[in-house]
């Protein structure tokens, strides 16, 4: 346990930090507006196509952290779109806040993940950690869009514009190009590769610095009751899930760890990019991902030290 929350210090910091200079030092958000689309659109993508390119893949089980991480979205997702018409009557959300209910209890954050799997595993940790990004990155993007298009345009896109948008996606085209390269095994220049892992090693950083930037602790002192129901689906229901899926598959040890790091981070920052830009409730997800990146504190290390 203190080694998990050891290596769980130096992420928190940063989002911490992030806070920080929000309210003190870079207060404009169109600055921070401009950091996160250099974190999605070049930061981020280069980390992927570096990390995925480069791992060991054939040295550990894809299919049973891969498959784990898998079915738990999707089991999750299903529940989530189960649950829709109860919680649009006992709890009053309407499409733009199923959205972000959604999109709370389903993505995962990348960039804690990566971090928290780095420094307790080392290399094997950001190798599980690729797979665990292969299986949930394009899936998830996938769902979002659709589950945003669905219930919270004002207009629903037809099926082209849809597949257009997920074909947008600078993270879903960063997982095909990185395992193109893996499985073609197409050298990379030692320049190109320098060049990549500093952009992808400052993704890290100004993930987390972002993270920060956008919580909402205002908001925390009465939380709605579907801040309250994502939390509790994020941070409890999906790490039991893809733990008991993991043990099934007969994942164990490090993999076994990865896959309940990764399963019990936080949602992800970029949701929130989401959100607004296709209509969803950017306010309420905020609320969302500010409760749930302060909880994990405390729920991620319990379950990471139970399988670890």
């Amino acid at each position: 346990m203190l080694t998990v929350l050891g290596a769980l210090v130096p992420v928190f910091l940063l989002i911490v930090l992030g806070h920080m200079l929000r309210r003190r030092l870079l207060q404009q958000e169109v600055v921070w507006i401009g950091i996160e689309h250099l974190v999605y659109y070049v930061l981020f993508p280069a980390l992927l196509i570096d990390t995925l390119s480069r791992a060991n893949l054939a040295s550990v089980p894809i299919a049973g952290v891969g498959g784990a991480l898998l079915l738990a979205v999707l089991l999750m997702s299903a529940l989530c779109l189960a649950l829709r018409p109860l919680l649009t009557r006992w709890l009053g959300i309407d499409g733009p806040a199923f959205s972000s209910v959604f999109q709370g209890a389903t993505r995962w954050q990348t960039f804690v993940a990566l971090s928290v799997a780095g420094n307790l595993w080392g290399d094997l940790g950001i190798t599980l950690a690729s797979v665990a990004m292969v299986a949930m990155i394009p899936l998830l993007n996938i769902l979002s869009v659709w589950v945003l298009a669905h219930y919270a345009s004002p207009q629903r896109l037809s099926w082209p514009a849809l597949l257009m948008t997920i074909a947008k996606s600078p993270l879903i085209w960063a997982c095909i190009v990185g395992l193109a390269i893996n499985q073609l095994g197409l050298p990379i220049p030692r320049p190109v590769h320098e060049f990549a892992d500093a952009l992808g090693r400052c993704s890290l950083a100004m993930g987390l610095l972002v993270i920060g930037a956008g919580l909402q602790l205002e908001g925390l002192r009465r939380p709605s009751g579907a801040t309250m129901l994502t939390v509790m689906l994020k941070l409890a229901v999906m790490p039991a899930i893809a733990i008991g899926l993991g043990m099934a598959f007969g994942l164990s040890g490090p993999s076994l760890a990865v896959v309940a790091c990764c399963a019990s981070v936080p949602s992800a920052s970029n949701g929130y990019i989401l959100a607004r830009q296709m209509g969803g409730d950017a306010p309420l997800l905020a609320q969302i991902l500010t409760l749930e990146t302060l909880l994990a504190v405390l729920t991620m290390p319990i379950f990471i030290a139970l399988v670890d």
